[in-house]
């Protein structure tokens, strides 16, 4: 995931090719220019400041951003000569050169070009004279009723004549009142056709060409095809109109000429070829030619592709397209709708505010690809905005454009109108008679008896005694005998993970939610003291994707396998038009059993009695919601690093799942040590931990005596979220609190392995006042009060500390939160610059010189020493120039690390930037790993790349990694504060998903 590409324009077509570029696992970054508010939201995606007017300008940025390849737009870069001048610099364009973008630059060249060549088409005649055009309009023997401006007209330059006075008006208007200003100083006048409209895009290398699934654009303004010409008000994809034989009729007349005739006179088309076509009864006719993906068509049409859509527009510029020819999904369609703004398609207002965007998605099943320019606060502004929906597996376009309306009702800003028929033609002529299935209707019971198949497995591995057969049955047996119960009460509880799934399904994560979700259920029912039996599930999509609910059920598998309970059955639900596609919910129910005099809360709670709090893994499965307004407040992707944990990926930390308390405590809930437990959900610390006390009591809570994790202050912070409601809203820390006698505390501390801790205790209270109190909330959320548990580390240089300074800024940057700390720095060398860097901050420095030992070990004994004198637990070789003896290796095994400036095992040794340049690659980087005897092949830790330039020298080369060097160092120093990441003793790394 290296490339870096550059999207030009800023409308609904370049979105969906934005959205879809950023799904290529090749590509690290989307460049977009000017892009607008909707591509600035996608995953990849960078809007950039660049002037797309001028060539040169767009040529050098691109040169010096490394892009890999620029996709173009817009068809007036293309007929200005920006693929030209792009090539020409050695960059790759995907559009065509300006001679071959001629053939939409110019409707006259296109009209003459196909009389050449033989493509069908309507009769026409070109002028520059309007006396001349509206002689030929009264004299013609076929309705020549069709107007057009040849030049660039953005869609709005042709004129469709109800007759010829309206077609003699029409000349007037283009050539003599300058609607489309010089691209109408010469008209195309044409013959009506008669026929369905389509359009047919093409990929093309400039001699093999891919078709895309033929599409139906809606010109006309207003619903029945009324009103003016505009750029499009909506389109479908695919058509059911074009039968197989006339598509293939279309690739030989018309594509394949093109195509040809365009290479014989030297302008070889590279890029998307739009044909414009008319299905008349004497076959298709082009209407026109497009040199670039269509708009609004494309935002039907790729929705539809399931391949890489990169792969396939790299190979059409290295002249390869059947390397990477494109992947379509099948039995699927896509609706869209263009909304407009009042005035359109002539001048109208700007700057109007859009809203209705976050709830037309949860509503509905559509994607909104925007032509939205500007973003403030929590508005978009501008005109046009079109939502599509994708719906898979269906008979008729009926569903997906109900969906694509419904989107567009809900949308809203002033003077906002759209058509409510498209793709009415071809839901009147598709075929009411062929015979449906259920297959058909969306549900497939093929892929959901293959997953039941493939789960067994999983299942089977939380067998546990009492467990009876496997799941498939119609229901699960499960005997209460075999598991040691013989008058026992049972106790259930049911649980969802909430809008949690929301990040699952945004991040792409799948394989921990549904930990939470036997969570969840069984911190409930443990907290009634019974120990979980069972667990059924239950999942339910719009369209089953057997691939994601493997990886949620194997999560549940996991839980339960954490919480000692058999997975014994559940249900797979799949309902089209319930959930949207990608969308899934979960619910889990769970069955414990306790002996009747173990049954929590108990009767006996006293004054004096202590609180125990248990660590939570982070935020557990509540309080999302707010969660996810304070992410969208901060402008945070989920991609994006985590503002309070540079090592991850805020997704990452946000879908850490929830804890399973059922080993930690279940032993002592069965010893009796323990009078209630209360699960902290929904309601947060001062809601939940009531639940469990009689009247006149209420818990007493210490925050200074547990952790609250970063997360927590974060949300506080940038959600400028108040003390009360964060403590009635998250667990701030504590997943499970238990309450017991002082003189049992310590046994419950030692059955949860000593994760249990005295937070508080259980005191008279008069009746009114509050059940629950927090001291010290405040002081634990400043985030420079956070009890961070530190790790001691050395840094050893011989030089300028560069490297060094990288590890002081992160830790600085943290605020308090990192977990490393750097306690001395040795150098082999007095007065280098990484000394002073050092004593700047503050850090204790010492000078070893190597010279006067007898050997390097000696030296490196003198080393040791100085370390563990001053406390070291692990260190950093951050530019020290000496080879370390496997003596001084074996004493600190797996606590030193070390930055190399390769992407190892490639390039080992002192001169890595001059073997990559040597070598000639295309990428380089730099690696940071255990330290070894060997050099340069201890256990990897992390890697950065950055690209090779062709004129890059060593010292050029040199100063790109160290960028990449400065960000990988410290996350990996982090990881290894953290313990996040260990070396075992056989050499190979442990990498821990939590280590808090």
């Amino acid at each position: 995931m290296s490339d870096k590409v550059l999207v030009i324009g800023g409308g609904g077509r370049e979105h969906v090719i934005v959205w879809k570029l950023s799904l290529s696992p090749r590509i690290h970054t989307v460049y977009v220019a000017p892009g607008n508010a909707g591509t600035s939201t996608e995953s990849k995606a960078v809007n950039v400041d660049l002037d797309v007017k001028t060539n040169k300008a767009v040529v050098d940025w691109c040169i010096k951003n490394g892009i890999a390849l620029v996709i173009v737009g817009p068809e007036e870069y293309l007929c200005r000569g920006l693929a030209d001048d792009l090539e020409a610099a050695g960059v790759r364009c995907f559009g065509p050169s300006a001679k071959a973008a001629e053939i939409e630059a110019s409707k006259a060249f296109a009209k003459d070009f196909m009389a050449k060549h033989g493509i069908p088409t309507a009769q026409y005649q070109n002028f520059q004279n309007a006396e001349s055009a509206k002689t030929y309009i009264t004299n013609a023997n076929f309705p020549a009723l069709v107007v057009k401006a040849s030049g660039l007209a953005t869609g709005k330059g042709v004129i469709v004549a109800a007759d010829k006075r309206e077609a003699i008006s029409a000349v007037d208007t283009i050539m003599k009142d300058k609607m489309v200003g010089a691209a109408g100083d010469t008209v195309v006048v044409e013959e009506l056709l008669d026929g369905d409209e389509i359009s047919v895009l093409v990929f093309s290398d400039g001699v093999n060409y891919s078709v895309m699934p033929p599409a139906q654009d809606h010109k006309r303004l207003k619903d029945g095809d009324q009103g003016p010409n505009t750029g499009g008000m909506g389109a479908y994809c695919p058509c059911p109109l074009v039968s197989s034989p006339v598509m293939e009729q279309i690739r030989t007349d018309v594509i394949e000429k093109t195509l040809t005739g365009l290479r014989s006179e030297g302008r070889k088309f590279v890029g998307v070829l739009f044909a414009g076509l008319m299905l008349t009864e004497r076959g298709p006719k082009v209407l026109e030619f497009n040199c670039r993906f269509g708009d609004p068509e494309t935002e039907s049409i790729l929705p539809l592709l399931e391949s890489d859509l990169y792969e396939t527009l790299l190979a059409c510029t290295e002249g390869n397209l059947p390397r990477a020819l494109p992947v379509w999904k099948k039995d699927t369609y896509a609706v869209g709708v263009v909304l407009a703004s009042g005035g359109y398609p002539q001048s109208y207002p700007k700057g109007k505010v859009i809203t209705g965007l976050e709830k037309a998605r949860e509503a509905t099943e559509c994607r909104f690809f925007t032509l939205v320019l500007q973003k403030t606060g929590m508005t978009l502004s501008h005109p046009e905005d079109e939502s599509w929906s994708v719906w898979p597996n269906t008979v008729t376009l009926g569903r997906p454009k109900q969906l694509a309306q419904l989107g567009a009702e809900i949308v809203r800003f002033d003077g906002k109108f759209f058509r409510h028929d498209i793709a009415f033609r071809a839901i009147g002529r598709v075929s009411k008679k062929d015979p449906l299935t259920y297959s058909m209707s969306g549900v497939d019971i093929a892929a959901g008896d293959r997953l039941v198949k493939s789960i067994t497995a999983l299942t089977d591995s939380t067998k546990r005694p009492g467990t009876m057969g496997s799941i498939g049955g119609f229901g699960g047996l499960f005997d209460l005998k075999a598991a040691g119960y013989e008058d026992p009460i049972l106790v259930s509880g049911t649980d969802g993970v909430g809008t949690k799934l929301k990040i699952a399904q945004s991040f792409h994560s799948h394989d921990t939610i549904g930990i939470d979700l036997v969570a969840m259920c069984v911190n409930d029912i443990l907290a009634q003291g019974a120990e979980p039996l069972f667990f059924l599930d239950y999942f339910a999509c719009g369209k089953l994707d057997p691939g994601v609910a493997k990886q949620v059920i194997a999560g549940i598998t996991e839980g339960c396998r954490q919480a000692r309970c058999s997975l014994i059955g559940g249900e797979t639900a799949e309902m089209p038009g319930m959930y949207a596609i990608g969308d899934y919910d979960l619910a889990g129910f769970s069955v414990g059993a306790v002996d009747r005099d173990k049954v929590l809360p108990r009767s006996d709670i006293k004054d004096g009695d202590v609180v125990l709090g248990f660590p939570s893994s982070g935020i557990h499965s509540n309080g999302y919601s707010l969660v996810r307004k304070v992410v969208e407040r901060a402008g945070l992707r989920y991609t994006d690093r985590a503002p309070f944990e540079e090592s991850r990926q805020l997704g990452e930390v946000l879908l850490s799942p929830t804890k399973i308390y059922v080993r930690l405590l279940l032993n002592a809930v069965k010893k009796g040590y323990i009078k209630a437990l209360a699960h902290i959900t929904g309601g947060g610390l001062t809601e939940n931990i009531p639940r469990v006390l009689p009247p006149g009591f209420g818990a007493f809570l210490d925050c200074n005596t547990w952790n609250i994790q970063p997360v927590f202050k974060w949300l506080a912070n940038e959600g400028n979220v108040g003390d009360e409601e964060m403590l009635r809203t998250f667990n701030c820390g504590l997943g499970m609190v238990a309450i017991a006698s002082p003189e049992n505390a310590q046994a419950i501390i030692d059955e949860s392995e000593g994760e249990a801790r005295i937070v508080g205790q259980i005191l008279n209270i008069e009746e009114g006042s509050p059940k629950v109190n927090v001291r010290n909330f405040q002081e634990s959320l400043n985030t420079r009060g956070s009890k961070v548990v530190k790790r001691k580390f050395a840094v050893l240089i011989s030089g300028s500390g560069t490297n060094l300074q990288a590890l002081i800024d992160h830790i600085a940057r943290m605020d308090g939160r990192s977990a490393a700390e750097i306690v001395l720095v040795i150098s082999n060398k007095e007065g280098v610059q990484g000394l002073v860097r050092a004593q700047q901050a503050g850090i204790p420095t010492k000078v070893i010189s190597h010279k006067g030992y007898k050997n390097r070990v000696e030296y490196d004994m003198k080393m040791h020493e100085a370390l563990v004198a001053a406390g070291v637990e692990f260190i950093c070789l951050a530019g020290f120039m000496r080879i370390i003896t496997e003596d001084f290796i074996n004493k600190w095994y797996g606590k030193i690390i070390n930055i190399h400036p390769a992407l190892l095992p490639s390039f080992r040794g002192h001169d890595a930037h001059r073997q990559a340049l040597a070598m000639g690659v295309k990428i380089t980087g730099c690696t940071v790993h255990y330290v070894a005897p060997e050099v340069d092949a201890g256990a990897i830790i992390a890697q950065g790349a950055t690209t090779v330039e062709l004129d890059d020298t060593e010292e050029t080369l040199s100063e790109r990694v160290k960028l990449v060097e400065h960000r990988i160092f410290p996350e990996a120093m982090e990881m290894v504060a953290q313990g996040k990441v260990m070396l075992r003793p056989d050499g190979k790394i442990v990498f821990k998903r939590d280590a808090s």
